[in-house]
């Protein structure tokens, strides 16, 4: 197993309240619903276990799961902090930031996973990019996902 990792920043302004956003970040099978690639988030208190539909990585399909010890400082942040739960593949550590923008809510997002895949340190530039693509992609998703949903309530 070789140790490979990704890191995904990102900001936006939301037209929704600090509260409503709170509330679906706090929500773990809101979260999960409105995730592309997440099949579920098992939320037992401030410890989630992620589980994620199969990835394609070079080829292969790689079904990971893993647990976050999650830190809320409400309604301004969330840290999550990967706490194994027995021997996992993957995990994230970072933070959901929110601050009020106008009438809306700057929403800050900074992730960094690391995953342990059996690959050679060779295929290092492609599984980077892989990983990379599947954040991009899981983030835009959630953001359109949000907006819908906010919208909706």
């Amino acid at each position: 197993m070789t140790s490979f990792d990704a890191r995904k920043m990102s900001k936006a302004v939301v037209p929704y309240t600090r509260q409503q956003v709170w509330e679906v970040l706090s929500d773990p099978s809101a979260v999960a619903r409105l995730t592309p690639m997440v099949r579920g988030i098992e939320g037992a208190g401030d410890l989630w276990r992620w589980r994620l539909a199969p990835i394609e990585v070079l080829g292969k399909d790689i079904g990971l799961a893993f647990t976050e010890r999650m830190e809320f400082t409400e309604p301004e942040r969330i840290e999550f902090t990967h706490e194994p739960d027995g021997h996992e593949r993957a995990g994230v550590n970072g933070t959901y930031t929110l601050t009020t923008a106008g009438q809306g809510t700057r929403l800050a997002i900074d992730l960094a996973v690391e995953v342990d895949l059996p690959f050679p340190r060779l295929a290092r530039p492609a599984v980077t990019t892989s990983m990379q693509a599947v954040l991009v992609a899981m983030g835009a998703g959630f953001a359109r996902q949000l907006d819908r949903h906010l919208a909706g309530s």
